[in-house]
Parts: C-alpha cells; sequence; structure tokens
C-alpha cells in the first residue's frame, strides 16, 4: 500500500539528490518540536528519513535535523534520554547536522540569556541570544536572500517564532543571510543552523541544501 509518506519521498525537486539516484538517510532528533514537519520537508527534498529518540538511532545516518522547538527542553530531554554526548561525538566526528530555530542555539558554542544549566550540543564557533526577537507574540515573517541555496535570485519567505540571533561568531563561520543586521543563517563545515522556521513553508530550498550537504559527506566518507 502507498502511504502519504512514500508518496512524498517520490516528489523531488528536479536538483535533488534523489533525482540523481542518491537517497542519503538524515534524522531528525525526535525529543520535542517541529519533527513531523522536518521529516516531510526532508523527503520532499530528497532523503530517506528517521526519527531519533535513542543513541543506537543515530548509526548510519548521513544527517541530523535539530528541529525547532523550546532549547532548554530539548537539552533537558537529549540528556534524559542519553542523546547528548553520542551527538556531541558525532558532530565532533562531522555529522552534517542542521538545527532550526532552537536547533540553531542547541548548535552553538555560546549561548546568551540561556539557562542556569542549559547545555548545548556545540559545534559551529558562534554565540546566540535566545528569543532575542522577543516573545511569540513579536512573530514574523521576512523575505532573504540565502546564500547557497538553489536559485538563489528567488528570497526566501523566512518564518520567524521566538526566534535567536548570532551575537558574534569565529572565522570559520560563513553568513548565509541576515534580517538587518542580525545574522539569521550561517554555515559551518557540515553544520547548518537558522533562526528561522524552513520546515513550517513550502519552499524547501534549505533543506535541500542540506541534503546536498550529506550526500556529498557522504562520498567524502567513502573514499
Amino acid at each position: 500500500m502507498t502511504t502519504a509518506t512514500d508518496e512524498r519521498a517520490r516528489t523531488t525537486a528536479p536538483g535533488a539528490p534523489e533525482a540523481r539516484g542518491e537517497r542519503p538517510l538524515v534524522g531528525v532528533l525526535a525529543v520535542q518540536g517541529d519533527v513531523r514537519e522536518h521529516l516531510a520537508a526532508l523527503e520532499l527534498a530528497g532523503a530517506r528519513t528517521r526519527t531519533v529518540r535513542r543513541p543506537a538511532e543515530l548509526t548510519d545516518l548521513d544527517g541530523l535535523v535539530v528541529p525547532g522547538g523550546e532549547s532548554t527542553t530539548i537539552d533537558r530531554l537529549s540528556r534524559l534520554f542519553g542523546l547528548h554526548e553520542p551527538l556531541r561525538a558525532r558532530i565532533a566526528d562531522g555529522l552534517p547536522v542542521f538545527g532550526s530555530c532552537a536547533g540553531m542555539i542547541q548548535l552553538a558554542d555560546r549561548i546568551l540569556d540561556g539557562h542556569a544549566e542549559q547545555q548545548t550540543f556545540g559545534g559551529i564557533d558562534m554565540t546566540v541570544r535566545r528569543n532575542a526577537f522577543g516573545r511569540q507574540v513579536d512573530s514574523f515573517e521576512s523575505d532573504l536572500h540565502v546564500e547557497g541555496v538553489e536559485d538563489e535570485g528567488r528570497t526566501f519567505r523566512a518564518v520567524f517564532i521566538r526566534a535567536p540571533r548570532v551575537e558574534d561568531h569565529g572565522p570559520g563561520v560563513e553568513v548565509l543571510a541576515r534580517v538587518d543586521d542580525a545574522v539569521v543563517a550561517v554555515r559551518q563545515g557540515n553544520l547548518l543552523a537558522t533562526s528561522f522556521h524552513p520546515e513550517v513553508t513550502d519552499d524547501h530550498r534549505v533543506h535541500e541544501l542540506f541534503v546536498r550537504m550529506c550526500a556529498a559527506a557522504r562520498v567524502a566518507d567513502a573514499r
């Protein structure tokens, strides 16, 4: 029987890895947040997907998404489920990881306005401020130019919900997008992070970029 997931997985963008016979396996950290939305977007971008709730489910992944949600809850539950240290180790070993909103916070080496015992997975040499654009009532949308996506000449409609921002970053961090002077999308090596929520839109170019990163990392590992 054909499922909705099967149908989504077949409906990929022409330039997506699946169209070239490649289907990276990308997990979504499924302890809290926009898990379902990321799974759907990744499948449309050409990836096979898996939810990740246990350390064993990190095995053989080509990439991982840390979704938007509540960063302190993601931190607490990740440690409770024994995922924190294994994920830090996989990041250090070069696993491609994409974090959106709360996921951006979790990929930051340093955070501002965090809870007293809050920890991150780290990996990106940046300082991120939580809730930098205000509370839920201050949510907004903005048309951005995001470097590295297909069709860079077409703006990306970005949705910001209690969004963080990058306060500072090291020289190895590439800035991909800004809102005015605020840095809201970055990349460092195999790590990608956005302040906004591309998973809640019908524009899957950011996910396509990440799936390409996963495919490229898998090819590099095979050499």
